[in-house]
Formats: structure tokens, sequence, C-alpha cells
């Protein structure tokens, strides 16, 4: 007997209910120019002292530049579950009007002067694409999420499938609901 968990009879395994998955990481030149940047103020720092002056800002700020840097891109993106989720934030795609894939001109154009305040906004600079899924949800203020992305076609695309995906639920027939 195996002791690992099975999938339950009705739900597909993890692979296949996860339609799109991104993490928001730094590019490499943004890791180097962070890490260079930091050296830089621990030589300013020790400026040839002895003793502690001598380790202690290499010792402190590489190891904390790097814990920053990695926290900035630790954002995950994922279409799994019938949710969009983004970080810790999830969406439900049956709140889901539509999907619009962005370029960098045209997310500076959603968040720029004209912006809504009560729009939900997880934005990288470092990352180009961006979609804006806007919502449909009487009971929610949000009017639209924007989300960086890599790839705005893919996970537009991904949203919109899962959002089709669901079962229709027929109110009209006196299904539940």
């Amino acid at each position: 007997m195996s002791m690992s968990p099975s999938p339950s009879a009705g739900q597909p395994p993890v692979a296949a209910r996860t339609a799109y998955a991104e993490r928001l990481s730094l590019p490499w030149w943004l890791w180097l120019a962070g890490l260079v940047a930091a050296a830089l103020l621990a030589v300013e720092v020790w400026m040839g002292a002895d003793g502690v002056r001598a380790w202690l800002p290499f010792a402190v700020l590489l190891p904390l530049t790097a814990v920053g840097l990695w926290w900035l891109g630790r954002i995950r993106v994922a279409v799994a579950d019938s949710e969009l989720r983004v970080d810790d934030a999830r969406l439900p795609v049956r709140f889901v009007a539509d999907v619009v894939p962005l370029d960098a001109a045209g997310r500076r154009e959603v968040l720029g002067v004209g912006a809504d305040p009560l729009a939900f906004v997880v934005q990288r600079p470092w990352v180009g694409g961006a979609v804006q899924v806007v919502l449909d949800d009487p009971a929610d203020p949000t009017p639209f999420w924007v989300v960086s992305t890599r790839h705005p076609v893919e996970l537009a695309e991904a949203v919109l499938t899962a959002r089709d995906a669901r079962p229709r639920v027929d109110r009209t027939a006196g299904g539940p609901g």
C-alpha cells in the first residue's frame, strides 16, 4: 500500500488544474546592479579601517541586499483551480468579465493619470507586459485588476479558458443557486 495521497475520484491531478504559472523574478542585470551597489556602499563604510569595520559592512549589506532582491521578485501569478492567483490574492474566475492583454504603452495608459484608485494593481517595472482583468461582481467596488506578466496573451487566454470551462448553472430552469 502506497503512503502517498492519491487524487480523489472527482479531482484531476494538481498539474492538470494549473493552467498558467509564472514568477515575476528580477532579471539578472538587476541582481548584478543591486549587489554591485551594495558592495560599493560596503566599501564606502569600510574605507580601509581595521577591525570590525573591515568585514561587517560586507557581511551585513550583501546578504541584506540579496534578500531584498529575492523579496522583490517573489510574486507568483497563476491560474489554477478556477482562480487567478497573484501572490496571496485570489480571484475566482466566475467574476471575470473580460481580460485585456497590455503591452508597456497600454499598461502606462491604464495606470496613468486617469487610473481608477479602486483598482487592484500588482505592477513590476522590470516586466513589460500586463493584463487588465475587468470584473463583474456587484458586491465588490474593485473595477479591475492590473497584473504584470511577461506573457500577457497567454495569461489572458488561461483566465478566459478557466472562466469558460466552469459549469454553467441555468437559473431560469430552476437549477441550484
